[in-house]
């Protein structure tokens, strides 16, 4: 295929993606009550599944202040003629990425494997789910971790007494939305490893060598995506550095089947 010949299919492969992204917001939109009430103003309620657990914990270990509360004291206002209009917009083309992510993903996967030879496809036969695996498993740590973490740690500050939080609901939703897709995208840790590994960028050696130095970032990034406490960025790591480590443990197992395919060549 020539280059323009490579540009109109990948033009149909993005159309064919958003088309997907398209419907599943549809969807979206149609399922206000619950996309809102339930789904976005979840990690506002005082009952909310995550605020429970750690309720529990924080009682067993006498520390009922933490998480133990009635009432998250803050109100979400729109202060725009098209403010909810907006984010209900916005938010239902969220829902249909989430929604229509393992298609993304296929379309994607669609336009380059007809560049791998047949023994690169069937080592990555299962690319499309382990990807929306680890994508959506991101998502509900983003949703059911990062986000009441936050919403509980930034709702309830306050600097005086005399001032009460009227958070506007595009600054609400955008907390929720960055928490989620942020978390999303960093459980994608292992499947960038695995194709740098393949294309010679990164070894198991390097990414030992390095862990001292990823063991920083992680927390800085951590720090960026959490509320500035201890506790929040030690939740947020832990399931990070355990991603790095599984990465090194794929690193090493690319890199012995190259191994095993260069010494078949050789005999």
């Amino acid at each position: 295929m020539s280059f323009l010949d490579h540009l109109e299919d990948l033009r149909w492969h993005l159309l064919r993606a958003t088309l997907a992204i398209m419907i599943g917001g549809a969807i979206a939109f149609g399922m206000k009550s619950f996309i809102f009430d339930v789904v976005l103003f979840g990690p506002k309620q005082s009952d909310f599944y995550t605020y429970r657990l750690l309720c529990n914990i924080s009682e067993y270990f006498n520390m009922q202040e933490s998480f133990c509360f009635d009432e998250l004291p803050f109100r979400i206002q729109s202060r725009t003629m098209a403010g909810q209009f907006s984010a209900h917009i916005w938010t239902s083309i969220t829902a249909g990425f989430i929604i229509a992510f393992p298609y993304v993903i296929y379309q994607f996967w669609a336009f380059i494997a007809p560049g791998l030879q047949s023994t690169e496809k069937k080592s990555a036969r299962g690319f499309i789910f382990v990807t929306s695996f680890l994508f959506f498993l991101g998502v509900l740590f983003g949703y059911y971790v990062i986000t009441p973490l936050s919403v509980n740690f930034l709702g309830s500050y306050t600097v005086s007494t005399e001032i009460f939080n009227d958070f506007d609901l595009s600054s609400y939703i955008g907390l929720v939305r960055a928490s989620v897709l942020a978390s999303g995208l960093i459980f994608e840790l292992p499947v960038i490893i695995y194709f740098l590994t393949k294309v010679g960028l990164v070894t198991p050696e390097f990414l030992r060598k390095n862990r001292k130095y990823s063991l920083v970032f992680i927390l800085i990034i951590s720090a960026l995506i959490t509320p500035p406490d201890i506790a929040s960025q030690v939740i947020v790591a832990i399931p990070v550095l355990v991603l790095y480590e599984v990465s090194i443990f794929i690193s090493r197992f690319v890199i012995r089947k190259e191994r095993k395919k260069e010494k078949q060549k050789n005999k």
